[in-house]
């Protein structure tokens, strides 16, 4: 049988140990590492949230504090559903489809996990049905949930500039209006309706009654909540993302 060539470096056994007792070092450092950034998150000081705000839901109208639903901590992933999207950003859902499950673990352990986003609760409800997602997700439609957490825009703040993952981001070009591209196409908007949301998560503790927010990442920062991106890591070829985003909506890639 011929042999395949392959450009990627070859090696013996004792040659693959040697290098991968020399990559444990590095990920036991990573670890290590790791667990110092979870005591550091864990002391930053909390902020009273001083707003009432209001949420809807299936159930009716919520608070911030009854998001708890008798918990002691919140966990909110910011969903990128506008009022106007036909459908949730792509890349929200993927992380989303990783939260079954797993939420119910975590509300066994005195942590709530909720999804908010800023499409009214009509939508969202259909959405959920259609991506068999049972997690709690609420609409903040109509609320400064989005913009004070710094995960919504509006068109002054795209014209002038805004905040986003700390820092000041530019304006967002007018030319953006009428201009569908990648995943504003696949929600059925222009690029800057997309822009009007952007991903994020935040935590929040109830403690003596008072709500306090305690954490929240943009960005990169929610790498470790794209469950299936920890597995990708570990394959051959990694992320293989050379030609951009590859990824749809679960049920949206046909049958396996």
């Amino acid at each position: 049988m011929a042999t395949i060539a392959t450009a990627h470096p070859t090696g013996t056994r004792e040659q693959w140990l040697k290098a991968r007792l020399d990559l444990l070092k590095a990920e036991k450092e990573l670890t290590r590492a790791g667990d110092e950034l979870a005591r550091q998150r864990k002391a930053l000081p909390w902020v009273r949230v001083e707003k009432e705000y209001r949420f809807g839901s299936c159930e009716g109208e919520k608070s911030l504090a009854e998001l708890f639903d008798g918990r002691s901590q919140l966990l909110v992933y910011h969903l990128m559903f506008g009022p106007d999207y036909k459908a949730p950003c792509p890349s929200c859902s993927f992380i989303a489809d990783g939260f079954n499950g797993f939420w119910e673990h975590l509300a066994h352990h005195d942590v709530m996990l909720c999804a908010i986003s800023r499409a009214p609760c009509e939508k969202i409800g259909a959405h959920k049905e259609r991506a068999g997602w049972t997690f709690p997700w609420v609409s903040s439609f109509g609320s400064d949930f989005n913009q004070d957490y710094f995960v919504g825009l509006t068109d002054a703040l795209q014209d002038e500039g805004y905040e986003y993952n700390f820092e000041k981001k530019p304006p967002i070009p007018r030319e953006a209006d009428g201009a569908p591209d990648g995943h504003a196409a696949m929600c059925g908007v222009d690029l800057r309706t997309f822009l009007k949301e952007l991903p994020g998560m935040s935590a929040f503790v109830l403690e003596d009654g008072e709500v306090y927010h305690t954490y929240s990442t943009y960005g990169r920062g929610l790498d470790i909540l794209w469950g299936a991106y920890q597995w990708l890591d570990r394959t051959p070829r990694g992320r293989n993302e050379q030609s951009g985003p590859w990824w749809k909506r679960r049920y949206e890639y046909g049958a396996l």
